[in-house]
């Protein structure tokens, strides 16, 4: 059964996807990733449908959620090439094999928040920027220096109760 919330979407997608997609492609410079940001930006008008409607312009509200989509995936394309540059001019060099997961150090990292684990894991073990790692996790970059900043202060506090524990008999 069909209501007419559907009709409306329906008769203002068929009018409107060919211009944006039009658009976000002369935009972006690349129709496979207009045509998948158009799709992505017309599926979430559809869920908020309602609000996109009583919007000043859908038109405008769907383009904007298509060039951000589009945006973004192009911020990602960027930190991922940056990185395998990063790799491919480090020289070849045999390193020793990854920490033991029984490490001290690695059980204390265990033991934080998934943002913080996620965070270090980014910085220090993937070796990216604080920008790089604020632009993986999607967050400020301010939010990952104070995350970082916390999570230190915690391995701290949990690798001195290690020490503690291994000296007292």
């Amino acid at each position: 059964m069909t209501t007419v919330r559907d009709q409306d979407f329906d008769a203002w997608y068929v009018q409107a996807y060919p211009r944006v997609r039009a658009a976000v492609t002369l935009a972006v410079g690349d129709a496979d990733l207009a045509e998948e940001s158009t799709a992505e930006a017309f599926a979430r008008a559809l869920v908020n449908w309602s609000k996109v409607r009583a919007a000043t312009s859908s038109h405008a509200w769907v383009y904007t959620v298509a060039m951000n989509q589009a945006r973004s995936t192009l911020r990602r394309r960027g930190v991922e090439r940056r990185w395998l540059r990063r790799q491919a001019a480090q020289p070849v060099v045999h390193q020793a094999p990854p920490v033991e997961p029984d490490d001290p150090l690695w059980r204390a990292v265990g033991q934080l928040p998934n943002r913080a684990r996620t965070a270090v894991a980014l910085r220090y073990v993937a070796d990216l920027s604080e920008a790089e790692v604020a632009e993986v996790m999607g967050i400020a970059r301010g939010t990952v220096a104070a995350t970082l900043h916390q999570a230190r202060k915690r391995l701290g506090e949990l690798l001195a109760d290690t020490n503690e524990e291994e000296r007292t008999p």
